[in-house]
C-alpha cells in the first residue's frame, strides 16, 4: 500500500476534511477521531470532521467529539486540499458530504469492506480485517506514527463494536494483537464496555422490547423479522440510535438464520438492516443497491414497508438456504 504517498499528502496539505458515513456507528466515528488525533500528534494540525447525520451518544465520550461538526457549520462552498473517507464503502454513503469529496483536490478512502470499488486517488482498503479501526491500527506501526492514549481509545471503540465486543466471526488473531496493544497503551476497558453498551435510555429498551414482541417469523423460525413504522417511532418516542443493536437480538434466536429490520422512512422508502449466521446478506442488499458485510448489511428500498419485505422475502427464498 501506498503509505509514502499518504504520508506526503497530508504534510504538504492545508485543508483537510474526515467524513463518517451516514447513521454513523462506532467504526465510523471511532476510525474519524482516530485519523483526527494521529494528523494533529503527528503533523500538528487540525482538521475539519464531518458527520451528516448525528453523532449517537454513547460515542460522546471519546477525546474530541466536540469538534465534529454538522453540516449545517462547514461552508459549503470550501474546497479541501485532501477528504479523507473513513469506513465509507460507497461514495454516496457519505451523504450531502459527498460534495467536498468531489471537489477535493486530494481523496482518500479507508475502509474495510469487500464491496468498496475504491473510489479515490488512494485507496486503502482491507477486506480481511474487521473493521476501519484495526485497518488505520496497522496503517500508524506500518507509518511509525505514535499511537497516543486518547488515539488509542477511538481504535479500541472502532474495534470493539465492529466485531460486536469480538463475537463476530470477523474477530482474527490480528485483531486482539492490535487490541492488546491498545490496551497496552492504556484502554480502559471495563470503563469502554460500560460506555457503549450499559448506557441504554429507557426509552430505547422500550422501543425495542415492543419492536422485537411483534416480530414475525418464517422458514420454521430460520427468517425473523419486523417492521417498524413512523408511528411506532412516534409512539416511543425513538430516534436512529434506538435501532442500535435491534437486530442482533432477532438474530441472537436460537433459530434464525436470517434477520432483518424494515424501517419506514419519512421519503417513501424502506430501510433494512440485515444480520445473518451463515447467509451471506451482503449480496442480498447487493441486488438492492445496498452492501456491507457477508452477515451485517444494508440496503434500503423505494417501496412502502410491507412491500418492500415482500421484495425482500422473495429474493431470500430464492437462495434456498
Amino acid at each position: 500500500m501506498d503509505f509514502d504517498n499518504l504520508n506526503n499528502i497530508i504534510k504538504f496539505s492545508k485543508k483537510i476534511l474526515i467524513i463518517s458515513h451516514v447513521n454513523p456507528d462506532g467504526d465510523t466515528i471511532g476510525s474519524m477521531l482516530a485519523m483526527y488525533n494521529i494528523i494533529l500528534e503527528t503533523f500538528k494540525k487540525h482538521t475539519d470532521m464531518l458527520a451528516v447525520s448525528k453523532v449517537p451518544e454513547i460515542y460522546k465520550f471519546l477525546p474530541n467529539t466536540r469538534y465534529i461538526k454538522q453540516l449545517d457549520e462547514i461552508d459549503k462552498s470550501m474546497v479541501y486540499d485532501l477528504v479523507i473517507n473513513v469506513d465509507i464503502a460507497a461514495k454516496d454513503r457519505a451523504g450531502e458530504g459527498e460534495i467536498f469529496f468531489d471537489r477535493a483536490k486530494n481523496t482518500v478512502n479507508i475502509d474495510h469492506h469487500k464491496t468498496n470499488i475504491g473510489y479515490a486517488d488512494l485507496n486503502f482498503i482491507t477486506p480481511e480485517r474487521s473493521s476501519t479501526g484495526e485497518n488505520l491500527f496497522y496503517m500508524f506501526k506500518s507509518l511509525g506514527w505514535n499511537i497516543s492514549l486518547d488515539t488509542a481509545k477511538c481504535l479500541y471503540a472502532a474495534i470493539l463494536t465492529d466485531t460486536g465486543s469480538f463475537r463476530f466471526d470477523n474477530t482474527k488473531p490480528e485483531t486482539l494483537i492490535a487490541t492488546a496493544e491498545l490496551i497496552r497503551i492504556g484502554v480502559p476497558v471495563v470503563e469502554m464496555y460500560k460506555k457503549i453498551y450499559e448506557s441504554d435510555s429507557k426509552n430505547l429498551v422500550q422501543f425495542q422490547g415492543y419492536c422485537v414482541s411483534k416480530a414475525k417469523f418464517l422458514r420454521d423460525d430460520k427468517i425473523a423479522y419486523t417492521i417498524v413504522f413512523k408511528k411506532d417511532m412516534e409512539k416511543f418516542s425513538a430516534n436512529d440510535e434506538c435501532f442500535e443493536g435491534l437486530t442482533e437480538k432477532l438474530r441472537a434466536i436460537v433459530t434464525t438464520e436470517i434477520a432483518f429490520v424494515a424501517k419506514e422512512m419519512k421519503s417513501g422508502f424502506t430501510k433494512f438492516s440485515f444480520r445473518s449466521k451463515n447467509i451471506d446478506v451482503a449480496e442480498i442488499c447487493a441486488i438492492f443497491n445496498g452492501g456491507g458485510h457477508k452477515f451485517a448489511a444494508g440496503c434500503t428500498i423505494k417501496a412502502k414497508p410491507e412491500d418492500a419485505v415482500k421484495m425482500v422475502l422473495k429474493e431470500i427464498e430464492r437462495r434456498n438456504f
